[in-house]
C-alpha cells in the first residue's frame, strides 16, 4: 500500500557531500515501499562550499557559517520545505542562527541523540563521543547532554579523529579510519563509558565496522528515524 507523503523535508547538506548522500540513502533504505510514491519527499540545498565549520570554530580562520546557514534554511522554507535536517553535528552549533531566520522547525539531530540515548541506557550514562574536536570546544554535546542527564567523555586523541575526518573528506573511507574510530572507542570504554555516540556524520560512512561490546548510536540514524515520522512515511 503507497504511502501518503505529507510533509517536504529540506535538507542542509554538501557538510559533507558523502554525509549528505548517506542521509538520502538511509531514508531510502527505511521506507516500507511499494512504488516511488512511498518515499520521502526532499528538497537539498548541496553547498559543500559552506565555509568550514571546523577552520571557524577551532582556529576562527576563515567565514562565520551561521549567516550562510540561515541563508540555506530560508532558501528551503522559500522552496516549500515543512521542516528542515541538517546531517553535520558541528554545524548544529549554528543551530540558533537557523532556528531564527526561518518559521519551520529544525530537526535537531544532537537533542534528539541524547533522547534517543535516555532511552537506549537511561539518565546518568556516560557516552563517549566520536566527533569533531570542534564539538568539544563548543561544549555541544556536553551542554545538550547534560539537559538530559547524561554524561560525556571523549578519547584523548581528539587530533587523531581531526585528521581522520579531513582524511575521509579528502579521498573517502580507508582501513586507517575504522582504526582510528576503533581505537578511540575503545579509549572511551576505558574511560567509563557505557555507550558510543558516532557523532560526526563523517564517520556515519564506517559506524557499522566500529567493533565494540558498547550499543553505539548513530546521530544519522536518528536524525532519519525523526525524518521518516515528520514526512509521514512507513517506515521499513
Amino acid at each position: 500500500m503507497t504511502a501518503t507523503v505529507l510533509n517536504r523535508i529540506g535538507v542542509l547538506g554538501g557538510m559533507g557531500p558523502q554525509a549528505t548522500i548517506l542521509l538520502q540513502q538511509r531514508l531510502v533504505a527505511g521506507v516500507d515501499a511499494s512504488d516511488d510514491a512511498s518515499h520521502v519527499p526532499l528538497v537539498i540545498d548541496m553547498s559543500p562550499q559552506a565555509p568550514s565549520r571546523l577552520d571557524w570554530l577551532l582556529k576562527r580562520e576563515g567565514q562565520d557559517p551561521g549567516p550562510v546557514l540561515a541563508g540555506m534554511a530560508k532558501r528551503l522554507e522559500s522552496a516549500g520545505a515543512t521542516a528542515l535536517a541538517m546531517p553535520c553535528n558541528t554545524a548544529h552549533h549554528f543551530a540558533p542562527a537557523i532556528v531564527s531566520a526561518v518559521s519551520i522547525p529544525l530537526l535537531d539531530m544532537v537533542d534528539l541523540s541524547a533522547r534517543a540515548l535516555v532511552r537506549s541506557v537511561g539518565t546518568g550514562a556516560r557516552v563517549g563521543i566520536l566527533a569533531s574536536p570542534a564539538t568539544q570546544r563548543t561544549d555541544l554535546f556536553l551542554n545538550a547532554f547534560g539537559k538530559h542527564g547524561l554524561d560525556v567523555v571523549f578519547p584523548e586523541r581528539m587530533d587523531a579523529l581531526l585528521a581522520t575526518i579531513r582524511r575521509i573528506k579528502s579521498a573517502g573511507t580507508t582501513e586507517r579510519d575504522v582504526d582510528a574510530l576503533n581505537a578511540a572507542g575503545n579509549d572511551c570504554r576505558h574511560r567509563g563509558a557505557a555507550c558510543l555516540l558516532v557523532g560526526c556524520s563523517e564517520f556515519s560512512l564506517l559506524s557499522g565496522r566500529i567493533g565494540s561490546d558498547l550499543p553505539v548510536i548513530d546521530t544519522l540514524d536518528v536524525l532519519v528515524s525523526e525524518m521518516l515520522a515528520v514526512a509521514g512515511v512507513t517506515p521499513g
